[in-house]
């Protein structure tokens, strides 16, 4: 048996203890550990105000902890290491942030940091992924401003999907979103898994209990924030 204290080489991202507080000293999360690897499914579920987004924030370094420790690939991320940190581990919140302009201007957008100049060759294949998203030819011209709700969701996944995560870090992205969209999106990030090279991984929020069974192999139940498979069905 191997030592408790040797590093797991093949964690991708770790949450050792993470606890956070109200600057008035009331707690939000209290000594919350969790371990993604290559490939992971998880789940959060739990009722409202549980502490499921304050957590997820942490894990994307959005928000600052006062207790415990963040390691990406069994280092701690250091201030300027956070640019890095953040195309190789992405947020995507539960209302979509979109620029003026085209469909098309918003996917490439995160391009345009240096940070990731690299990825613009991960265009074609995520736009082949838009395929299985039921719009017309013209769907990349159309401006941001004239989506629906559920149309500028998946176009958030889509640029998301365009840096290439390791991790995908989702806040209930299908919460507002009607059945046949919240269908098309699972579509999107099942084709995603399956097509990447790179086995990422994802950290899903959601209140459904029934999606989290769909979607993932594992589920994180709140506030205790304990982490147990997906049972099979026979």
């Amino acid at each position: 048996m191997s030592d408790a204290t040797e590093p797991d080489q093949d964690c991708l991202l770790e949450a050792r203890s993470i606890g956070r507080q109200t600057s008035a000293g009331e707690c939000l999360v209290r000594d919350l550990s969790l371990k993604v690897h290559p490939g992971d499914r998880i789940a959060i579920v739990g009722p409202t105000g549980s502490g499921k987004s304050l957590f997820l924030r942490s894990l994307a370094m959005l928000d600052e902890i006062q207790a415990g420790d963040i390691l990406f690939q069994n280092a701690p991320v250091a201030d300027k290491d956070l640019p890095a940190y953040r195309s190789q581990v992405v947020y995507l919140q539960q209302r979509p942030v979109l620029i003026e302009g085209t469909v098309e201007s918003n996917l490439k957008f995160a391009l345009q940091f240096h940070i990731n100049q690299d990825k613009s060759n991960n265009v074609d294949a995520v736009l082949e992924l838009l395929s299985s998203f039921e719009r017309p030819n013209g769907f990349l011209k159309r401006k941001s401003s004239a989506l629906s709700g559920g149309e500028g969701q998946i176009v958030a996944l889509l640029r998301a999907l365009i840096l290439a995560p390791q991790i995908l870090l989702m806040d209930e992205p299908t919460s507002g979103l009607d059945p046949q969209t919240t269908r098309q999106f699972e579509q999107i990030i099942q084709q995603w898994l399956e097509t990447s090279n790179q086995r990422p991984a994802f950290v899903w929020i959601t209140h459904d209990h029934t999606q989290a069974e769909r979607v993932a192999t594992q589920i994180m139940t709140f506030p205790a924030g304990t982490l147990a498979p997906v049972p099979t069905t026979a």
